[in-house]
């Protein structure tokens, strides 16, 4: 009787299961690179698994009979962050934070380092893309020395394991997840397979002796997190970092979260001396002279937090036969939009016009309740008209020229109120005529007050 040959090897890929019978760079499935690694030959040997009993702690109980008790958390020192993360620091969480290169991910992590230093926790910082010295240097900077903050210089992962059980740190920041490699498993830092073992390593950690880590991560062109998609489902929070080079504003955004919501914004600006927090954004984004024509402010919602952005329109009559359009801060195709409701609506006349609408301060707003403070702010331009400092607006408009209602408008209005907006002009006024009407009446009974021009 012959023998029976062995199965050939089979090559399966570590993302999404897909088998072939030769190796390749690329899966066939997913097509991630990388991921196709060899599993061995069959020998023909079945294996017998032996069901092993629960233990009595781990035993499947009724939900009904199973209590609840809320994680205890602890400050970071950083109200912003606290608040993205839903109040503080779980024991045991793993968060990973994204973001571009250079908008200041390991600043802000230096930061979070030492103000829980400064508040009686150990604390190991493990930078795998800088030596100690530079972030020596930039904690110099910023303020952020203290004795019980620990450095450490490493790309293997064994190395900051051993750093873990040597310092015994009350929490652990790795910066970044893509520049650390383990032995046990082949090819270089920032593959797939490395970043699966070191993040899988690294939470393994975090659960079982309670202690919270920090990860960071790398972003790829699209702004996705590098490496496999199994590292966002792996960790507890996931937090991106986002802001433009242009301006000092930062925002940090919960995009996951088993802990708390993900509705959270923390607010940043980058400073010569570090990052600080800006607990009450309002005033970045508002200007600080007397009121111009072409100007309008807005409220928007960023999170569950409400903040006053200011809109800006300057229109100059052109002869060219297709007109500018510039826009900073908004949605391009809204504005477009919003200019062609004006002029079939309304009956103010954009066509002939190039048109430059920005916010101030850099930033981005580009919800649909911004549909009524530009076409007030181009309107205003248009006549050489200031809307009064006391006025707001938020609304969306569609293409019949109707003001809609726009999401948590109460929340909004409390916010104006707050900040001394005495009206909003909104839904109610329900045309885009009506609510055109409603600030230049408001206008004509502040004109003499303020000084303006009339709407």
């Amino acid at each position: 009787m012959a023998a029976r040959k062995p199965a050939p090897p089979a090559f399966v890929c570590t993302e999404c299961g897909w088998t072939t019978a030769k190796w390749a760079g690329r899966c066939g499935e997913c097509q991630q690179w990388g991921t196709i690694q060899e599993q061995g030959t069959q020998t023909g040997i079945v294996q017998r698994v032996t069901a092993v009993a629960p233990a009595s702690d781990r035993a499947a109980r009724p939900i009904t009979q199973i209590t609840t008790t809320d994680a205890p958390r602890r400050t970071s020192g950083v109200g912003e962050f606290d608040r993205v993360l839903g109040g503080g620091i779980v024991p045991g969480a793993a968060i990973l934070l994204s973001g571009e290169p250079g908008v200041g991910k390991s600043t802000l992590l230096l930061e979070v380092a030492a103000k829980a230093a400064k508040a009686g926790r150990r604390v190991l910082y493990a930078s795998a893309e800088e030596s100690p010295a530079q972030v020596r240097l930039r904690a110099e900077r910023t303020g952020a020395l203290h004795d019980e903050l620990y450095l450490a210089s490493e790309t293997d992962l064994a190395t900051i394991l051993g750093h873990i059980d040597e310092v015994q740190p009350q929490l652990v920041i790795v910066d970044s997840v893509q520049t650390v490699a383990s032995s046990l498993i082949d090819g270089a830092a920032g593959q797939p397979s490395q970043v699966r073992e070191v993040a899988s390593t690294l939470i393994r950690i975090a659960k079982e002796r309670g202690l919270p880590i920090v990860i960071v991560g790398h972003v790829t062109k699209d702004g996705q997190v590098a490496g496999p998609r199994v590292l966002e489902h792996l960790v507890d929070v996931v937090c991106h970092f986002e802001g433009d080079r242009q301006t000092s504003l930062r925002f940090l955004r919960a995009l996951k979260n088993r802990f708390g919501p993900t509705d959270e914004v923390g607010c940043f600006e980058m400073t010569g001396d570090g990052i600080a927090e800006v607990p009450d954004p309002s005033g970045l984004f508002l200007s600080q002279g007397a009121t111009e024509p072409g100007t309008c402010v807005a409220i928007a919602l960023e999170g569950r937090r409400a903040m006053p952005v200011e809109v800006q329109a300057l229109t100059i009559k052109t002869t060219a036969p297709n007109p500018r359009r510039v826009v900073h801060g908004l949605d391009g195709s809204r504005v477009a939009m919003v200019l062609a409701v004006l002029e079939r609506r309304a009956g103010i006349k954009v066509s002939d016009q190039d048109v430059y609408v920005s916010t101030v301060g850099g930033v981005r707003f580009t919800e649909p309740a911004a549909d009524l403070a530009i076409a007030i702010a181009v309107a205003g331009s248009l006549n050489n008209s200031a809307v009064p400092r006391t006025v707001a607006a938020v609304g969306e408009l569609s293409l019949a020229g109707e003001v809609r209602p726009v999401t948590q408008f109460a929340q909004r209005r409390s916010e104006a109120k707050r900040l001394g907006y005495e009206q909003v002009i909104d839904d109610r006024s329900k045309t885009l005529r009506a609510a055109l009407g409603d600030v230049r009446s408001r206008s004509t009974q502040r004109r003499d007050e303020d000084d303006i021009p009339p709407f």
